[in-house]
């Protein structure tokens, strides 16, 4: 699949938000947070988002962790995708540079273990670059099936 223009998250209001309202979960090389866009209706009932009392099933009907994000009512929400790499953290622009594209191919090669309405925000951290691309890549697809666990009922 690829990752589309409507899929990434821009705004820096947006970037705040998922930091502030969502919820964080550590993979190690780096920071996956994650946040219910605001008003996103999920068409499907085969997400259920775990490990937090505040993030509520979406199969219930019930909203989960909200983030404010402009809507499009004639067409279901994709996952968005936010990269941070700090120069602090990471290094010079190379290193930034390759990190970043590590992690939105990451993402563009499992988006579909990210229901439709959530975004996500991938922060770097020092050791990315230290850590094989399959290793990182795992890593995501762990975070993914312990958040976004698929609910029993629609299998």
């Amino acid at each position: 699949m690829r990752f589309r223009p409507q899929q990434h998250v821009r705004r820096q209001r947006d970037f705040r938000e998922i930091r502030e309202k969502g919820r964080r979960h550590d993979c190690g090389g780096f920071v996956l947070w994650y946040c219910r866009a605001a008003g996103a209706e999920v068409t499907s009932d085969k997400y259920q988002v775990t490990g937090t009392p505040a993030a509520t099933t979406a199969a219930a009907g019930t909203p989960l962790d909200t983030c404010h994000l402009p809507l499009d009512t004639s067409a279901p929400l994709p996952a968005r995708l936010g990269v941070v790499a700090s120069s602090s953290a990471v290094g010079g622009a190379v290193r930034r540079a390759r990190a970043k594209r590590r992690l939105r191919e990451i993402f563009r090669r499992n988006q579909h273990l990210v229901p439709p309405g959530c975004d996500i925000l991938l922060v770097a951290r020092r050791a990315i670059n230290q850590l094989e691309y399959r290793v990182m890549e795992q890593r995501f697809i762990d975070a993914c099936r312990r958040i976004f666990k698929p609910s029993s009922d629609s299998q």
